[in-house]
C-alpha cells in the first residue's frame, strides 16, 4: 500500500451518513472562552488541517452511527455544571494497578490470558503508563495508589460483603469479591469465546468509587481482565464515570495477538488511518488487502503530506513497520502500552468534563470498535487542547515538552515515534 497522498478532510461517507462538519469559523469560535470568533480569521489564528485534519467518518465509526452527536465548545465545557473543578485540595490523578487474585482464587489470573493466542506478551506496566498519564495531564500530580490488600477473592460468607447497586443488570455466572481493606465488593462475571471469563464493567467502578481518596482529582483503576456493561455488550474497553471522577480501563482486548481475530489493522492505524486511498476503498466496501511492509514506501514529497506535522508522523510510523511475525516482543509490548495509553488520556479526559469531539480527529473522539480506536490520535484538537490546559493550568509548551520526552524515550514504537515527530513539528508552531 503506497501512501501517495493523505486525506484531512472527511471522508466521503460523511456526507452520506449527514455528518456535516463545523466550519472554520465554528471551530476556532470553538476553542474561545466568548464562544465567539472575528467575522475572518488571521492565518495564525487557523489550525493547519494538516496538523489537526477532520474525523475521517468512515463506515461503521461512531460519527456515522451517530453523525448529529452535539459539539462541547470550550465555553460550553466552561459553564457545564456537573464539571469538577480543580482545587488545591483536590488536584492529584490516582492509578491503581491491575489487582492479582488471592490463593482461594488464583484461577482468576488465567481469565487475563486470550484463547489460542500463541504469544507471550508482556502486559504494559503500570509505571508506564502513569508516566505517560503525567505527561498528559502535565502540570497536576499523577501517582500510583497503593492499596496492599487490593485483590480478587472468593464470595464466600467469611467476609463483609457489598453489593453493587447495578447487581440486576446482567444474569449471574459465577461471582468473585475485589477485596479493598475492610470491605469486598462483589464483581459479577460471566463466560466469554475470546477469554475465559469477563468481569462487570459496572461493579469496579463502584469499586473505583468506594476507594477514591478525599485529595484526588480523579482515579484511574487498570485491569487486564477483559469487561462487559450489559446483556448486550460483547466487549467494553473503558468506561468513565466523569462526574464521581472515576474510570476503568481494560488492556485484555488491545493484545497484539488479537488483532487478526479482531480486524485491527496495524498498517493502516493513526497517522496511516488518514491514507487517501485507504480512506477512500474502506468507503466503497472494497476489502483492502494488508500490504508487504518491506514494500512501503516513503510519505516524502508527496502531494499532501510533505513536510507536515502529518507527513513526518506518517514516515516516523513507516519506518518502524515490520511484518507481524518479524516484532519482537519488546515493540509488541510497547504497541500494547500505546494502545492503553490512548484509552487511558481519553476516559481520564471525561473526569475533566470533556465530551466526545466531533470538530476535529482527536483523542477524545467517540469509538464504535477496535478499528477504529487504532485509527484515531493520541493528541488532543485545538478545542479540548483548551479545556486541558484551563483545567490543570499548565502552559502548552511546556505540556507538548512533556509529552515528547515521554514519546521518546518508546521511539521503536510505531505510533509512539510518530506522535513524538508531530509534536515537534507542533512544539515549532506555537514557538512561532
Amino acid at each position: 500500500m503506497k501512501h501517495d497522498s493523505l486525506c484531512f478532510d472527511v471522508s466521503p461517507n460523511a456526507e452520506e451518513v449527514g455528518y456535516k462538519r463545523p466550519s472554520t469559523l465554528q471551530r476556532f469560535a470553538a476553542t474561545q472562552p466568548s464562544g465567539r470568533a472575528p467575522k475572518t480569521l488571521q492565518a495564525n489564528q487557523v489550525s493547519a488541517a494538516s496538523t489537526f485534519p477532520a474525523s475521517l467518518v468512515l463506515p461503521g465509526d461512531e460519527l456515522s452511527w451517530d453523525p448529529k452527536y452535539p459539539p462541547q465548545s470550550f465555553r460550553a465545557w466552561k459553564q457545564l455544571k456537573e464539571r469538577n473543578a480543580v482545587t488545591a485540595q483536590r488536584r492529584k490523578i490516582y492509578v491503581i494497578a491491575p489487582p492479582d487474585a488471592a490463593e482461594a482464587v488464583l484461577h482468576v489470573n488465567g481469565w487475563t490470558v486470550p484463547e489460542d493466542v500463541s504469544e507471550a506478551i508482556t502486559a504494559p506496566a503500570v509505571n508506564d503508563v502513569v508516566d505517560y498519564l503525567s505527561a498528559f495531564y502535565h502540570g497536576l500530580p499523577v501517582t500510583l495508589l497503593q492499596i496492599p490488600r487490593l485483590r480478587f477473592v472468593k464470595w464466600g460468607d467469611d467476609i463483609k460483603k457489598k453489593v453493587s447497586a447495578n447487581s440486576a443488570w446482567v444474569k449471574r455466572v459465577r461471582d468473585i469479591g475485589l477485596e479493598t481493606g475492610d470491605e469486598a465488593i462483589r464483581i459479577r462475571t460471566r463466560k466469554q469465546e475470546v477469554f475465559a471469563a469477563q468481569l462487570n464493567l459496572n461493579d469496579l467502578l463502584d469499586v473505583a468509587i468506594s476507594i477514591l481518596p478525599e485529595d484526588a482529582y480523579a482515579l484511574l483503576m487498570l485491569v487486564n481482565h477483559d469487561l462487559y456493561e450489559d446483556e448486550e455488550d460483547d466487549f467494553c474497553c473503558g468506561r468513565a464515570y466523569g462526574g464521581s471522577r472515576v474510570a476503568v480501563v481494560s488492556t485484555a482486548r488491545y493484545h497484539p495477538g488479537l488483532d487478526s481475530k479482531q480486524d485491527v489493522d496495524r498498517y493502516h492505524a493513526w497517522p496511516a488511518s488518514h491514507c487517501k486511498q485507504h480512506a477512500e476503498k474502506l468507503c466503497s466496501g472494497e476489502v483492502m488487502k494488508k500490504p508487504d511492509v518491506k514494500k512501503t514506501v516513503s510519505v516524502a514529497g508527496n502531494a499532501s503530506g510533505g513536510d507536515t506535522a502529518m507527513g513526518a508522523a506518517l514516515k516516523a510510523h513507516e519506518a518502524r513497520l515490520r511484518p507481524v511475525n518479524a516484532q519482537s516482543l519488546e515493540q509488541l509490548t510497547s504497541l500494547w502500552l500505546a494502545r492503553v495509553c490512548k484509552t487511558a488520556s481519553h476516559e481520564l479526559g471525561h473526569c475533566f468534563g470533556m465530551d466526545h469531539c466531533t470538530y476535529y480527529a482527536c483523542v477524545m473522539q467517540g469509538t464504535a470498535g477496535l478499528s477504529e480506536d487504532a485509527r484515531q490520535p493520541p493528541y488532543l484538537c485545538p478545542v479540548d487542547t483548551a479545556k486541558l490546559l484551563a483545567a490543570t493550568g499548565a502552559g502548552e509548551q511546556h505540556w507538548l515538552l512533556a509529552l515528547l520526552d515521554f514519546c521518546e524515550r518508546f521511539a521503536e514504537d510505531a505510533m509512539f515515534a510518530a506522535f513524538a515527530v508531530w509534536l515537534r513539528m507542533r512544539i515549532g508552531d506555537t514557538a512561532m
